[in-house]
């Protein structure tokens, strides 16, 4: 990996490409654009046929300027770096300082390609590859830039021992908040490779990562407790407070939301019925009253007896 600083300190974690996947990558491309200068040069020799012979010279001077050195330093400015050979490789062509590429890169690339490359077979790029730590040609010297891969084989993230089950939920109410994050890396490693370390090696750093972990959490170490088992189950305790913090439910219950499922959201208004057309009544006949008879009073009706007070609801 290069060791390459920017201006704020930071250390790009960048894995220079070497000779065989470069050689490759340029291989590729030589062979485009040389493809495509032999068929460009056929068609251009059948136009040129009714010209003098120091014009059709000219005519293929300057094709070949444009389509090996003018097209490749076109495509890496377009691309930032990435022409087709070096995509197929997995390769791109940054600064030192890990930026895109531009013109005036892509040009002194291109114009010391031509002696690097093509003058002397490649012959000079492929010394100047294998002296440099970085696998630099003369090109990205004196251009200033680097070949890095971009396709690099993802590590295997191992997962954290558990803790021992008489362990879980004893360390519920412990402050992590002080604890750095170098210290719970640290950790982490050791957890992960303890296995492969010699049994006093190991068991000499969980003392020591633990009594780090007690000295920042400010708790007194649990008496009877294993070093190698503190630290995971401290280790379990923060990713279980790290997934609740990262599962627990934002959405917040508006007024008068139920408090089942779906909660917070607004229910669905229902659709008001559509009112019943009346029936049209068929005209009727006038009839005229009858006498009215004096109405038989009605007998007195007791008052309801009110209900007494109790902690249940009255019967229906």
């Amino acid at each position: 990996m290069s060791d390459l600083v920017t201006g704020d300190a930071v250390v790009l974690g960048l894995r220079p490409a070497r000779l065989p996947s470069r050689g490759l990558a340029i291989l590729l491309d030589l062979a485009l654009y040389v493809t495509g200068y032999v068929l460009i040069s056929v068609g251009l020799t059948m136009a040129t046929a009714s010209l003098d012979e120091a014009a059709r010279a000219a005519v293929g001077v300057a094709s070949f300027l444009l389509l090996v050195v003018g097209v490749p330093i076109a495509v890496e400015t377009l691309s930032h770096g990435r022409s087709l050979g070096k995509l197929a490789c997995g390769l791109r062509v940054v600064r030192d300082d890990g930026g895109p590429i531009r013109f005036r890169h892509a040009m002194v690339r291109g114009a010391m390609g031509i002696v690097e490359l093509i003058l002397t077979f490649g012959s000079i790029a492929c010394i100047a590859s294998l002296v440099s730590a970085r696998g630099r040609r003369l090109g990205d010297v004196f251009a200033g830039t680097l070949v890095v891969r971009e396709r690099v084989p993802g590590a295997r993230v191992m997962p954290v021992p558990p803790p021992p089950p008489w362990l879980a939920g004893r360390f519920t109410g412990l402050d992590l908040s002080a604890v750095p994050d170098g210290l719970w890396l640290a950790i982490r490693q050791y957890l992960t490779r303890m296995n492969q370390l010699d049994p006093q090696v190991g068991a000499a750093m969980a003392v020591r990562l633990a009594d780090d972990l007690v000295a920042r959490t400010g708790a007194p170490p649990p008496a009877g407790v294993p070093a190698a088992a503190f630290l995971m189950a401290v280790v379990h305790e923060r990713q279980s407070r790290d997934a609740a913090r990262a599962f627990r439910p934002s959405a917040v219950a508006g007024p008068g939301a139920g408090s089942g499922a779906g909660a917070g959201f607004a229910p669905h208004p229902s659709p008001m019925p559509m009112p019943t057309p009346m029936p049209v009544a068929a005209p009727v006949a006038y009839v005229a009253p009858a006498p009215a008879t004096p109405a038989t009073p009605a007998a007195p009706v007791a008052p309801a007896e009110a209900p007494r007070a109790g902690g249940f609801a009255p019967p229906a």
